[in-house]
């Protein structure tokens, strides 16, 4: 599902979430500092850093609420969209709260501001890997028929054009199909039980070539069976 709001043809929220991702927590590790050292200079450059990274997080949330609201309701994809915003806005709220604890004494903030700032952090690593599954797993930003070798971004065709036509390319690509995926029979290899009779092979190695496996990759010579998406 691609990205509804983009830059030079790449989606912009990744991109901005760099930003308050490595300003919150990098503020925390100088919190730390600020700790073991007594020197709280490391709290006032931390003090600017929540700062930045609250302007950056709340940019970052309004792109992402925009991605959020084009995906389509009942997938899983929605629900896991709605834990990473979600838990990300408790984060910006925490970091807000710590930032005005700190305003009256920047190098030198209560106990309850550290307290607030580590939790933030902490919970970034969460939100964040909620966010690589909704890219990486889930597709989500991800150019339709993205490829190793589609064209650039910036020529503004189609991800897909690039595509290798069947029986070129990378010999061990298979594509994704809507109910099923293609996986290779080995030779000498019979399919498993209850997909046996859905391919039709009674015989080792037997399998549905492409043309009876719409979709899927085929490499000459080379056998594939439909296996249903679990």
């Amino acid at each position: 599902m691609e990205s509804k709001v983009k830059s030079m043809g790449h989606p912009m929220h990744p991109m901005l979430v760099n930003f308050p991702l490595g300003l919150l927590v990098t503020a925390a590790i100088f919190d730390i500092v600020h700790l073991i050292t007594g020197n709280g200079y490391w709290s006032e450059i931390a003090f600017w850093m929540i700062a930045a990274g609250l302007i950056g997080g709340l940019i970052a949330a309004v792109v992402g609420i925009i991605d959020w609201l084009a995906i389509p309701a009942g997938t899983r994809a929605k629900g896991v969209g709605l834990w990473h915003g979600g838990g990300n806005i408790v984060i910006l709220a925490l970091f807000i709260i710590s930032w005005f604890i700190r305003l009256p004494a920047q190098g030198s903030p209560s106990i309850i501001a550290y307290v607030l700032s580590f939790l933030g952090a902490a919970l970034l690593g969460a939100t964040g890997w909620l966010g690589g599954e909704l890219t990486m797993r889930l597709g989500v930003g991800v150019d339709a028929g993205a490829n190793l070798n589609a064209p650039s971004s910036l020529s503004r065709l189609p991800a897909d054009q690039g595509r290798p036509p069947a029986g070129r390319g990378d010999p061990g690509r298979t594509e994704s199909l809507p109910d099923f995926l293609a996986t290779r029979v080995p030779p000498g290899t019979a399919p498993p039980p209850s997909l046996r009779e859905a391919v039709g092979a009674e015989k080792p190695g037997d399998g549905l070539e492409r043309d009876q496996c719409d979709g899927a990759h085929h490499k000459k010579g080379q056998r594939y069976q439909c296996q249903q998406r679990f």
